[in-house]
């Protein structure tokens, strides 16, 4: 008779959870569970509510993926696109909220990548991997000093009873062909938990870009100019695998253990035209070139971590241990022909690259809890790391089936760095008033080596600095319900520079464009202070004043008809940003999140010879509409604005695109038919014009295969149990910067 009861009750419950549907809610903490129902079989009751897709919180933004129709169609660099918040440039690198140097961790441990290798990474994660997304703009002293901002990407893990798992199948057309395949699996009895995630993605792409590029005397008058297209066609393709284990050891301790293997291919065709004219636009020759590129990269993970509470009252202690091993193999054969005005050729050249790398990478870390009277509690903790990286950059001259290695251009690069860090955060609660202050210690020791040859002289640097990292959080609710809080923060942040900035090494890209490291860069600074309003679910706004010091800036030089790309610190900057978000329902079947950001960024400072001032203003405006036709059918409607903006030395003019996706649930709820459609009219392009070149100018337009129609497959599987097991976080963060470019 009670166990009848008690299925009764949860299907009044079931069907009340279904009856309401909201884009974004506040999700409360499951209640513990009664001891006596661990043995209650709920296999008769489906409990089918929807996840929302933004939950907003004082401390972070929480995205479920889930609720994102596309994201089974979709990479995992794909799904950041489309997630409210999160810009991608076309390098790949990702900024959240308009502020770039963001910190992405997976399952809070930080994958060590960033710029292309974190593109190329991301990529081959498909998107049905994933469970949530997490967007912290503010981090506490708790989190690594590095970064302006951090993504945590959550993936699936499940810790219901017995053998569950889900299959997401994704395939995607635009100009080529992709798909993103993934499988999630576990198994949970008693003090054993086990899970694995599979990915396996294929996607061929491609990329145009046009330059004009014009060259001046020092009077202003027009000297030459160069008509150049870049063609570039690529297949990827990645694996990915994710093993780990929680053991239960008792009701206050878990252990656990992550294994994780990343393997990819990228094979690329790369070819460009050139056409050189004079000042009065006269043809004086004719270049044309290609390169063959084939990568291979190989990534393993492992983590060990621990978690003990030794009371009920919030006292605790975690620890992690982790290893991580990159080996990377590249390969380029490339060739270049120039021609005269008639079709005679000039001269012919063909040149090889072999370019390996190995990184490993060792850290530790603890964290302690020690809760105190009166809803106050201390946190303190400690960090260590190191890296070791290894870059051979080898270039070789091809004569027909002879190879001769030119030591000339040739490159062995060294990279140690030791970072360890303390922190202490103290935190108090009254009825209203909530304060945090916390700070954070990070010393810095770095070693550089660039192994000399017979051509080459060898070089070698050291640094070694130590950073304070304060930060401040005080909250205030402006109701007895706290429906209308308000948060005033200032917190201090810094961004070292990518290793493979720092590497001299200088890498031919076409005739006329070239790109190098540079050893002497700087650790780039910022201050932030920021006053959050939050309304419930309804309205959260943010108006923030962010200044910058030693900018790590990507500066363009121009000799003669060379463009050459490398990093360098200029003076310093700023930014004040408004960001709002509204989500709300103008008819029971339709939701609504409007997110608007709008920033004045300055820039002040000098480019080798060159002076840059120069202010913008910048908007973002991201519309997402979501549509409940019946307990099975879905649909999502969403635009995203982006108007002009400034990246280094380029402005890029305003651009928008639109994606849509429908959804019928299958088998019960428990499968689904997914329709996702991307750009829809091919309009995220890129118009870019130079700032402050000396001598020179250049407009370039940009576009790639984003046009696209994805068909998904979604199964959710395995006999669900209602167990009581524990329940623990895994936050034991691994927050340190990755800097691999």
């Amino acid at each position: 008779m009670k166990t009848i009861c008690i299925l009764l009750i949860l299907k009044m419950l079931c069907s009340q959870t279904m009856a309401q549907t909201p884009a974004v809610q506040t999700i409360p903490a499951p209640e513990k569970a009664p001891e006596k129902a661990k043995d209650v079989n709920l296999n008769e009751v489906v409990i089918t509510s929807k996840k929302p897709l933004i939950v907003l919180e004082i401390d972070k933004t929480v995205v479920n993926v889930e609720a994102m129709i596309s994201a089974s169609t979709s990479n995992t660099l794909e799904v950041l696109e489309k997630t409210p918040g999160i810009s991608v440039n076309s390098s790949g690198e990702i900024s959240l909220n308009g502020r770039n140097g963001v910190l992405v961790l997976i399952d809070g441990k930080n994958n060590y990548m960033s710029g292309q290798d974190l593109a190329a990474y991301l990529k081959s994660i498909p998107g049905g991997n994933l469970d949530k997304i997490e967007l912290i703009d503010n981090p506490s002293a708790k989190y690594d000093a590095s970064g302006n901002a951090i993504i945590n990407i959550r993936l699936k893990k499940n810790r219901i009873g017995g053998f569950t798992g889900n299959v997401a199948l994704g395939v995607s057309q635009g100009k080529y062909a992709r798909n993103n395949d993934a499988v999630n699996l576990n198994y949970n009895h008693k003090k054993l938990n086990l899970f694995a995630n599979l990915g396996y993605n294929y996607e061929k792409n491609y990329r145009k870009d046009h330059f004009d590029r014009r060259f001046f005397n020092e009077a202003g008058a027009l000297t030459s100019m160069v008509d150049l297209q870049n063609n570039f066609v690529f297949k990827d393709r990645g694996l990915n695998a994710n093993f780990g284990m929680d053991f239960t050891a008792s009701s206050k301790t878990v252990y656990g253990v992550i294994f994780n293997v990343n393997k990819g291919t990228r094979n690329g065709m790369f070819d460009y035209k050139s056409i050189d004219y004079d000042s009065t636009h006269h043809l004086e020759r004719i270049g044309k070139g290609d390169t063959k590129a084939r990568d291979t990269r190989t990534n393993l993970g492992f983590n060990l971590n621990m978690q003990h509470k030794f009371d009920n009252k919030g006292k605790e202690l975690s620890a992690d241990i982790n290893y991580l091993n990159y080996q990377s193999n590249g390969n380029q054969h490339l060739q270049n022909f120039t021609y005269a005005p008639e079709g005679a050729l000039l001269g012919h050249e063909q040149f090889r690259y072999v370019i390996p790398a190995s990184i490993d990478i060792y850290t530790v870390k603890a964290d302690y809890v020690y809760p105190l009277k009166n809803k106050a509690r201390i946190e303190a903790g400690f960090k260590s790391s190191i890296v070791d990286n290894d870059n051979v950059n080898q270039f070789y001259n091809v004569n027909g089936a002879e190879q001769t290695i030119d030591n000339s251009q040739s490159n062995h690069f060294k990279y140690h760095e030791n970072i360890n860090a303390l922190y202490l955060n103290g935190q108090k609660s009254w009825k209203r008033l909530g304060v945090q202050l916390g700070l954070r210690m990070e010393n810095t020791m770095v070693r550089g080596e660039q192994l000399g040859n017979n051509e080459v002289k060898g070089s070698r640097f050291t640094k070694n600095y130590t950073g304070l990292f304060p930060g401040a959080f005080i909250s205030y609710k402006l109701d007895t319900l706290g429906n209308n809080t308000l948060v005033l923060m200032a917190v201090r942040r810094i961004t070292r520079p990518n290793y493979q900035l720092l590497n001299p090494f200088l890498f031919y890209r076409d005739r006329y464009s070239y790109t190098s490291g540079n050893p002497l860069l700087n650790p780039q600074y910022q201050s932030r202070i920021e006053l959050k309003y939050q309304h419930k679910q309804f309205l959260n706004m943010g108006l923030s004043y962010n200044k910058f010091s030693d900018l790590i800036f990507q500066t363009t030089e121009a000799v003669d008809d060379i463009f050459t790309t490398r990093p360098k610190n200029i003076a310093g900057g700023f930014m004040l940003l408004l960001n709002t978000t509204v989500s709300t329902s103008p008819a029971k079947w339709w939701n609504l999140n409007y997110t608007a950001r709008l920033s004045h960024i300055g820039i002040n400072g000098r480019v080798y010879t060159e002076n840059l001032h120069f202010d913008v203003n910048i908007l973002r405006l991201e519309v997402n509409n979501y549509f409940t036709f019946g307990s099975n059918w879905n649909a999502e409607l969403g635009g995203y604005y982006a108007s002009r903006d400034m990246n280094g030395q380029t402005l890029t003019r305003g651009m928008y695109r639109v994606n849509s996706g429908v959804q019928k649930k299958i088998w019960k709820g428990k499968g689904s038919l997914r329709v996702a459609f991307d750009d829809l009219f091919h309009s995220w392009i890129y118009n870019n014009r130079s700032l402050s070149l000396k001598q020179s100018e250049y407009f370039q337009t940009s576009e790639s295969d984003t046009q696209r129609i994805s068909l998904a497959m979604t199964y959710r599987f395995g006999k669900d149990a209602f167990a009581r097991k524990r329940r623990h976080n895994n936050n034991a963060l691994d927050e340190e910067k990755g800097r691999i470019e």
